[in-house]
């Protein structure tokens, strides 16, 4: 047993607990716990229905907007600029993996895109995209937020493979700083699928289950990137610009034009500065 932490202010002394219970994991574990608090909070999003049917939709633009900040935060922060850190202690030209990455990880989402069928918030059921399917809105709902959870879940995963790769410049502290970040921006996308379909007439458990089925994929997608990284440690570079690519992909292509959509502009692009701010506070103190 290690020694107690130092006395300190509370948020202090229960940061070092949980690093010190995380440390005793495998890093594979320490993804899959992390990523189960992310799908979690999705959850915790959804249940919105068993209270409310129906969510103001500034508030909701607000909170997309928030969502929109954090992955573009957690993209230069926690993928990014790491993977370039790396790139130079590995030997490689720095900018390299980080470039290819991350054009291959936002071509890689738009080919999902392409073919996964699904329909975008706030969009009628006649304008789903991917290829032509009779899935219902409900299951086409589910899709869409679940393409945003594939890079989130991987970004997770490849960052706690890192730590345990002994890269210098990953630390246990910034992982769990972007497992927070990626949690917080989850709770409005678990609000936004399920109670939509409440709304719609459907039960408030189901709503629930579909809005929460949405983060299932966070924990597989966690697992894949963490042992990823531990058994292709050259690639760990361009598997980080791979996921800050496909979140950057998701925050153009779909958060933003979804927060604008309801024409509150200004709180979505307000909501987004603060999810930046957040989501870069966690990481430079907690990384």
């Amino acid at each position: 047993m290690g020694q107690p932490p130092a006395a300190g202010p509370a948020g202090q002394q229960g940061g070092r607990y949980m690093l010190s219970w995380l440390s005793q994991f495998s890093p594979i574990t320490q993804a899959l716990l992390a990523t189960g608090f992310t799908w979690g909070v999705t959850a915790l999003g959804a249940a919105a229905v068993f209270f409310f049917t129906q969510v103001n939709r500034k508030l909701l633009d607000s909170m997309l907007g928030f969502a929109a900040g954090v992955m573009v935060a957690a993209s230069f922060w926690s993928l990014l600029a790491p993977s370039i850190d790396l790139a130079r202690q590995m030997g490689y030209i720095p900018w390299l993996p980080a470039t290819v990455g991350f054009l291959v990880g936002g071509g890689f989402i738009r080919l999902v895109d392409a073919l996964l069928p699904h329909l975008h918030l706030f969009a009628r059921r006649a304008e789903a995209e991917g290829v032509t399917t009779t899935w219902r809105r409900s299951i086409l709902l589910v899709m869409a937020i679940t393409m945003h959870n594939i890079p989130e879940g991987l970004a997770v995963g490849v960052a706690f493979g890192a730590v345990a790769a002994g890269i210098p410049s990953a630390s246990l502290a910034a992982a769990v700083a972007l497992a927070i970040g990626i949690g917080l921006q989850n709770f409005p996308e678990g609000v936004a699928v399920a109670v939509p379909l409440r709304r719609e007439g459907m039960s408030r458990f189901k709503a629930f289950w579909y809005g929460q089925a949405s983060g299932m994929v966070e924990p597989v997608a966690g697992v894949l990137g963490a042992a990823a990284v531990l058994f292709m440690r050259p690639l760990l570079p361009f598997a980080l610009a791979f996921a800050a690519g496909a979140m950057m992909f998701v925050v153009i292509e779909e958060l933003i034009p979804e927060s604008h959509a309801g024409g509150n502009t200004d709180l979505a692009t307000l909501g987004a500065m603060l999810g930046f701010a957040v989501m870069m506070m966690l990481d430079v103190a907690l990384g």
